[in-house]
This record gives C-alpha cells, structure tokens and sequence, in this order.
C-alpha cells in the first residue's frame, strides 16, 4: 500500500485502461439507472469510487486523468458532451481530486479512504455549485447548498466504503 507521501508509481496500460472502463459502466449506469436522489439532480458519485482507486494506487496525476476522461467519454456516449451538465461533471471531478489529494497529503495515514471519499463528495457537490453560479451569474444557486451537504456526508461514505473495500482487494492482488 502506497502512503500519501510516497511518490506513485506509473500505471500500467491494461490498469489505467480497466479503470477507465469501470469508471465510465458507472457513471453510465448511475444516470440512466439509478436516477437523482431526494434533491433534484444529486446522485451517488458511484464513478467517484474509481477516481479514488486511481489516487490511492497511482497518485493526483494519473486520478485527474482518469477522472477527466472518464466524464468526457462518458459524455460522448450519452450525448451530453460540452453541455452544461458536462461542464459541472469536469469541475466536480477535477476540484474533489485535488481535495481528496490534499486531504490524503495532510491526513496521512489517519485520512481513511472513507474520509477522503467524503471530502471528495463535499468538494464535489462545492465545486459544481461555483460552476453553475458562474455559469448562471447567479449566487443564488448557493441555497441549495446545505441540502446537497446533507446527502454529501452518506453518499460520500457509501462510495468510501466501496472504494475501501476494493481498495483492499487491490493491494491483495498487486502483492500476487
């Protein structure tokens, strides 16, 4: 297990690949299966769980990557590539990233992935807040935000609690 200081090592093709793939099934099958949650337009962040593998195993870098090009093919998929709601993905995944990283840099080894996921969730929910009023020219969108840090602490914690899990299945595999 790499500790957040540690320098990541470089993913190998087939990895990176596997992730990707793995990020786009969930993001897909989360907008068209799973529908928003009790406050219109939140979701799981299921895709997320991907993105802190990608940080836990290979570090910022190759999470941004991954991140990235998972909302921007998933979008060319569903046809919403460049549109608003793409906009707000990139932001959300970028801004929960560099959190997630920082917050590992800083927490050390007491940040659990668990934490990390649920700093990744408030900074994601934050971020495409800022996106959308800019967007808008509206600070009133900032309303909506204490409902959407309400859901931010369990969804965060259901995907953490995920991203732990296969977090621990990783590390058994890579010592094979």
């Amino acid at each position: 297990m790499r500790s957040p200081g540690e320098p990541a090592r470089r993913p190998s093709l087939p990895r990176l690949a596997l992730l990707l793939a793995l990020g786009i099934v969930l993001h897909l099958v989360e907008g068209a299966f799973l529908g928003p949650l009790p406050v219109p337009g939140a979701k799981m962040g299921l895709a997320n769980i991907v993105t802190l593998l990608t940080l836990l195993a290979y570090g910022l870098r190759w999470a941004l990557l991954v991140g990235v090009l998972r909302v921007a093919l998933a979008s060319l998929l569903s046809g919403t590539f460049l549109s608003l709601g793409f906009m707000l993905a990139v932001s959300g995944a970028v801004v929960s990233a560099l959190v997630m990283a920082g917050g590992r840099r800083l927490g050390g080894e007491h940040l659990s992935p668990v934490g990390t996921s649920v700093l990744g969730a408030l900074s994601h929910n934050l971020a495409q807040l800022a996106a959308f009023a800019l967007w808008a020219r509206h600070t009133g969108v900032f309303y909506y935000l204490p409902p959407l840090l309400l859901l931010a602490g369990p969804t965060g914690l259901f995907t953490g609690l995920a991203a732990a899990y296969l977090w621990q299945r990783w590390t058994a595999i890579s010592r094979l």
